[in-house]
């Protein structure tokens, strides 16, 4: 066997593995707890940029869905904190939760069927 071989040998070896989605759940469960312990988020965002290009690209496209929706939901919701001030900022923090938690169901949904998430690009849903 020469060396080549060997190392086409240990990409089969590594393709064949399962893929682990235990971290990227943590992740959208950490997020879905920062509505009751504020900086759990903080932790998922490090865990998801630690994690991120480790594994199947399906799985990197979560960590990086996952990244976006914490600073995308941190600017929206910087944004709505300010506008509480002039009284349109309560209802756009209750429109912030309700998009955070679709975002999460749609990763979970997505690591349950073993796929990359719907729209990674986009700001919304």
């Amino acid at each position: 066997m020469t060396m080549s071989d060997n190392s086409r040998d240990d990409r089969v070896i590594d393709s064949s593995r399962p893929s682990d989605t235990t971290m990227p759940m943590v992740v959208y469960a950490l997020y879905l707890a920062s509505f009751v312990v504020g900086f759990t988020s903080v932790i998922g965002v490090v865990i998801a940029y630690v994690y991120r290009g480790k594994g199947p690209e399906w799985l990197d496209e979560h960590y990086r869905y996952q990244i976006r929706t914490f600073w995308i939901g941190l600017l929206y919701a910087t944004v709505a904190t300010v506008l509480v001030l002039v009284a349109i900022g309560i209802p756009l923090l209750i429109a912030v939760a309700v998009w955070l938690i679709v975002r999460c169901v749609k990763g979970f949904r997505g690591l349950q069927e073993k796929r990359a998430p719907d729209n990674v690009d986009t700001w919304l849903f």
